[in-house]
């Protein structure tokens, strides 16, 4: 098993998740978005992995087609940096790594990433469906912004944790609407979606199209802000009082407002590249 992170200058995360995962992995790779100025290769080399110094791209999904060619071995564990998993988790990965090979139709494992209000956890198994362990043969993915790893096979859902603790909350308005990486997350996406998957750094990708969650936004921008808006913290509350018999109020609209926004960003984008292509085609034609 490869244990690959993506890190851009936070050396303390990073210490933190190389000793909550010690043992648990054979194999190291850290990709750094831009250049190491917080020292990270030190961390990296002493810890015998191998670390890759890359353009600065502001994101990790750019790096993770490379960091995923550069693993020694084909099962995938992917961390965040600011993430470590659960004694729990630790103690099933290690077993895993001894345990004979999953079936062919098991492509990856996913786990429980509770809320973190910058303090503690304030939920126990909502949000579930976190990919964290894959076989890099058996998914695909292309490198944009919240495009997640695409499985080929079965995702076993596992009712095991991985502590997200970044020094804010992890979720909230504030990551949507204040973070500058987040208005620079959506800009690249919109951007992106003008063109086609295949135009950025893929991972056994050969498709053109986009996958629909990406398409609908592509056909139907506003449209599509308004509806996730609202039926998307609908059927995140409904699922809260399912799986903990409370509401996270702030934490189901965290998502619906990000892709609202989206979506009327690549309407704005949209919009200005075809006032730009404009004139050039009606010179064209004349």
């Amino acid at each position: 098993m490869s244990l690959v992170v993506c890190v851009h200058n936070e050396r303390d995360f990073l210490e933190r998740l190389l000793q909550k995962t010690r043992d648990g992995y054979d194999d190291l790779v850290v990709v750094h978005d831009g250049p190491d100025e917080a020292g990270l290769r030190d961390v990296v080399e002493a810890a015998a992995g191998r670390f890759f110094e890359r353009p600065h791209a502001f994101q990790q999904e750019p790096h993770l087609p490379f960091a995923y060619q550069q693993a020694a071995h084909d099962w995938l564990l992917h961390f965040d940096a600011d993430e470590f998993p659960s004694e729990e988790m630790k103690a099933w990965l290690q077993k895993f790594r001894q345990a004979p090979e999953p079936a062919e139709n098991v492509s990856a494992f996913s786990c429980i990433l509770p809320l973190w209000n910058g303090q503690r956890a304030i939920s126990r198994k909502w949000p579930a469906g976190h990919t964290f362990l894959f076989h890099r043969r058996r998914v695909r993915r292309f490198g944009m912004a919240e495009q997640p790893v695409m499985p080929e096979g079965i995702i076993e859902p596992l009712d095991l944790i991985i502590h997200h603790q970044p020094r804010r909350k992890s979720y909230g308005l504030y990551n949507v609407l204040v973070r500058k990486q987040a208005w620079r997350w959506r800009a690249g996406i919109a951007q992106s979606l003008l063109g086609k998957p295949t135009d950025l750094p893929c991972w056994r990708w050969e498709s053109e199209s986009w996958p629909l969650v990406w398409e609908q936004i592509r056909q139907h921008p506003l449209q599509t802000a308004l509806r996730r808006l609202v039926m998307d913290t609908l059927r995140g509350l409904r699922n809260q009082w399912r799986i903990e018999k409370r509401f996270f109020f702030e934490a189901s609209i965290n998502g619906p407002v990000n892709h609202a926004l989206l979506c009327l960003k690549f309407w704005q984008v949209r919009r200005q590249h075809f006032r730009k292509i404009a004139p050039a085609k009606r010179s064209k034609n004349n």
